[in-house]
């Protein structure tokens, strides 16, 4: 599976719709991964959510990745976690997990990546790439400069999450980034499914496929 488009799912950016409803108009866009996100949600309540989302995913052959709770990826029957820098050390939640388990990192710089890595990251996500209004304790932006060295530093898929959307993602594609996760870009929009679709087609132009129409 490929990492091209990463769409996280918002309670509150996502127009009142369900973690599933977000989940499932992402991937009739074409969405690779759809990673639930709620940090307001009990254990309990995030489970249900979690197992509805990956019934979604699971019947469109899409990844499903949980964020930062280990325990509910593994009782949904997720292909993965992603954590924070704050949270379960990627070396300790590597030792937990079955092999074929994805473990992604938010990282903020070429150090911390090369550090994920070593401790059996699957993927590392540059956040926040560019400032954005998603993540209120996101920090300021990255750049570009840090994705290219981020991209030298690491062998595995890198992603650019934070501030990208359309005018804006060829350029994050071009400089190194494997795919990029978007909340507000996707879920966030009057027509999740178009602007998923939209999105997918910049990507794969970007990487040299044909132009989106």
């Amino acid at each position: 599976m490929g990492y091209d488009l990463y769409v996280i799912t918002d309670a509150g950016i996502g127009r009142g719709r369900s973690h599933a409803e977000q989940a499932g108009l992402a991937v009739e866009g074409g969405a690779d991964v759809v990673q639930l996100r709620d940090k307001a949600l009990a254990p309990r309540d995030l489970l249900a959510a979690a197992r509805e989302v990956r019934a979604v995913t699971r019947a469109a052959g899409a990844l499903f990745i949980v964020n930062d709770h280990l325990e509910v990826a593994l009782s949904a029957g997720a292909d993965g976690v992603h954590l924070g820098q704050g949270d379960l050390p990627v070396a300790a939640a590597r030792a937990v997990v079955p092999s074929d388990f994805i473990l992604g990192i938010s990282v903020g710089n070429a150090v911390e990546a090369a550090l994920a890595v070593e401790g059996g990251a699957d993927y590392v996500a540059l956040s926040p790439t560019f400032s954005t209004g998603s993540k209120a304790d996101a920090g300021p932006g990255r750049g570009l400069d840090t994705l290219r060295a981020v991209r030298a530093a690491v062998p595995v898929p890198l992603l650019a999450i934070g501030g990208i959307g359309p005018a804006n993602v060829g350029e994050v594609v071009r400089a190194g980034a494997d795919g990029v996760a978007v909340i507000s870009a996707v879920v966030g929009q009057e027509d999740p499914a178009g602007a998923a679709r939209r999105m997918k087609a910049l990507i794969v132009a970007a990487k040299g496929g044909d132009l989106p129409c």
